[in-house]
């Protein structure tokens, strides 16, 4: 190969022969020491068989970052998740960009525009699903990829971080049941995300194991908003047999619930117990307090932001998807059943 013919190789080219991301050639340019040594070598093996030129022009500063897209970032829980990804970003010299995409097709393509234009180390989705083009697009620009608590049924070649939400939704009704409760009412969240799904079966999976029959009535539409969880827990309470406990599948919903039990002359516990999920940090500081299942946040932005780094230096992910777990916070809202 001529000299001229080099210097039309691309970094872009050489990411795409090596099977990593344009960030990672251009650290192994740039003589960075945060690459894996099989990497480095097949990289720089790749520069001398094309005998690849640096251009003249001074390296772009600052390149190294972390693209975190959420749908919205309306949500408490956004923010717990971003703290997890921070804390790992800062610890590693890498910058955090964060996005949200609001399900329409004019913020995506906006989106991948952006992320052409700039060298980022890879993307987080959270709570996504990963439309085909867009996927494509990502393997196409060589750009590893980590989805937190995915839509619908992950890709098996993408890494996943979620958490147990059928356990947790298992757990949240077995304790309204140890405490008495026979007809616990359930504000689900969107159907279409695969946590709202397995919350509910967790739900019905308690009432099956107690001998309860399941009430269709019961069972209320939500999309993990204050406003869905107040109309959800409205219609429940104005059923004929109104039900003796609510189980929200998001902490906000259950502080919707609560308005909803205040505004009918109730009170929580005393009159309805109420359940909900996540433990964000406002749980504990509700009136009363918040029975919740805490869903680790935190922890999961840190293991999404901590995988996408190693796929960034091109080492090998051990386990490809990770449950974290749930676990049940007794607070204040959730009482013994008594016959009124």
């Amino acid at each position: 190969m001529t000299v001229d013919e080099g210097r039309r190789i691309t970094i872009t080219a050489i990411a795409q022969e090596a099977g990593v991301s344009v960030p990672t050639v251009s650290r192994v340019l740039n003589g960075r020491n945060d690459v894996a040594p099989q990497t480095r070598e097949r990289v720089e093996e790749l520069l001398r068989r094309h005998g690849y030129r640096r251009r003249a022009t001074r390296p772009r500063a600052g390149a190294s970052l972390i693209d975190l897209i959420f749908n919205d970032l309306d949500s408490p829980w956004a923010v717990e998740i971003i703290r997890g990804v921070e804390d790992v970003a800062h610890a590693a010299g890498v910058g955090t960009v964060v996005s949200a995409i609001h399900r329409r097709s004019t913020s995506t393509r906006q989106w991948l525009q952006n992320l052409r234009t700039r060298a980022t180390d890879g993307v987080i989705l959270v709570a996504s699903d990963l439309a085909p083009p867009v996927h494509a697009e990502l393997r196409r620009l060589n750009v590893p990829m980590v989805l937190v608590d995915p839509a619908g049924v992950p890709n098996l070649d993408i890494p996943t971080i979620g958490a147990t939400n059928w356990a947790g939704g298992l757990r949240a009704t077995e304790h309204l049941l140890s405490l008495g409760h026979r007809r616990i009412g359930f504000i689900a969240g969107p159907p279409r995300l695969l946590c709202s799904r397995a919350r509910l079966d967790g739900y019905r999976a308690a009432l099956d194991a107690a001998g309860i029959a399941l009430r269709d009535e019961l069972i209320v539409p939500g999309d993990f908003y204050h406003e869905s969880g107040y109309s959800g827990g409205a219609a429940l309470l104005d059923l004929d047999e109104p039900p003796t406990a609510i189980f929200a599948s998001s902490d906000q919903m259950a502080f919707g619930a609560y308005e909803a039990v205040r505004r009918r002359g109730l009170r929580v516990p005393d009159d309805v117990s109420v359940v909900g999920f996540d433990d964000l940090p406002e749980a504990r500081w509700a009136s009363p307090p918040l029975t919740t299942v805490r869903q680790p946040l935190a922890e999961m932005g840190l293991l999404a932001a901590r995988t996408m780094l190693r796929l960034a230096q091109g080492e090998p992910v051990d386990t490809p998807r990770v449950e974290l777990s749930t676990d049940l916070v007794v607070r204040d809202s959730s009482a013994p059943y008594t016959s009124r």
